[in-house]
């Protein structure tokens, strides 16, 4: 009977040392989540390494889309993009030339080019045949000779070149030809759309309507190429960026409502939007005794049109209590 009695009390002894436990597991676990308000950033970097000659925006202004924010110097592009015209204008005019084969004056001025060079090569030929005869040590010298048969093929080559030219005049520009001249005014009047682009560019506008974050660079500066010259915040309301203690990350799915309490006490109505899947080491200012060697997960919670002007970077509170089923 004192054997039964004494294992009744152990085993009483242990469930309360487990629900005792239970509760004190229970009690350390989190019910809320810190973070801060965010916007979506947008960063508007330098096309080009330009000085910038104007700014036309202050730190915290709302924009609108499109509206200009800086001006780079133009004066290179500009003159970049005449000169890519002028090319353009170039490739154009013989790309229509080759299309539409010579003027009529141009066949004709080698029509006349060869007649000469026929009428040459009549007189080197009767100028050769003539030493020829006289072919006698006493009356004209071997050098003579040759200098005579020199030219008479000289004016028989040029004879040879002056038909050809005038043949192809007469046949006109091979498919080939044109389309090479075709292919050249294409990349032509690529290189002047680029230039049209990138001229465009320096005007540097707001891509979204927003409010401007930071400028970085001020009038005068040269900022090289890729650097931020603007960052917008941009968004109608923000969204509470949190980190979700481990032991509530399994609960919470996108969709999901909940309650998030800013500075000063006041509450907005949020939805989960996302829970990232792997963990991150908990921020500094959600520290406390054994949660700063527990891992959290980063989350984003939408906020409704009522928290709209809420400046980026305010502390949140969102309670994750009940999120649990």
């Amino acid at each position: 009977m004192m054997a039964s009695v004494s294992r009744t009390t152990r085993w009483h002894v242990v469930a309360w040392a487990a629900i005792v436990l239970s509760i004190g597991g229970c009690a350390k676990t989190p019910q809320q989540a810190l973070g801060t308000l965010e916007y979506d950033r947008i960063t508007v970097p330098a096309v080009r390494s330009e000085r910038i000659v104007s700014v036309h925006v202050k730190q915290g202004q709302q924009v609108r889309k499109g509206q200009l924010l800086l001006q780079l110097d133009p004066s290179l592009v500009q003159a970049d993009l005449a000169a890519a015209e002028a090319q353009m204008a170039q490739r154009r005019a013989i790309l229509q030339e080759q299309v539409g084969g010579p003027r009529k004056e141009t066949v004709a001025r080698a029509r006349a080019d060869l007649r000469a060079a026929q009428a040459r090569a009549r007189v080197a030929r009767e100028d050769y045949a003539r030493v020829r005869t006289l072919d006698a040590p006493d009356v004209v010298s071997a050098s003579a000779i040759d200098q005579a048969r020199a030219a008479f093929a000289q004016a028989e080559a040029q004879v040879a070149a002056a038909s050809a030219a005038l043949d192809v005049l007469l046949h006109g520009s091979r498919p080939e030809d044109i389309d090479q001249a075709r292919a050249a005014l294409q990349a032509a009047e690529a290189q002047v759309s680029a230039q049209r682009i990138l001229l465009r560019e320096l005007r540097v506008t707001a891509p979204r309507s927003g409010r401007i974050d930071s400028l970085p660079y001020r009038r005068g500066d040269r900022p090289p190429r890729g650097a931020p010259l603007a960052v917008l915040l941009v968004g109608k309301a923000p969204y509470a960026r949190i980190y979700v203690p481990e032991p509530m990350q399994v609960h919470l799915r996108p969709g999901q409502k909940m309650r998030v309490e800013v500075v000063g006490g006041k509450r907005y109505t949020g939805t989960l939007r996302w829970v990232r899947s792997d963990p991150v080491y908990t921020p500094y200012y959600a520290l406390s005794g054994e949660d700063a060697a527990r891992l959290s997960y980063l989350a984003e919670v939408v906020l409704g049109p009522d928290a709209a002007g809420l400046p980026a970077g305010l502390p949140v509170r969102v309670r994750l209590a009940d999120t649990r089923p």
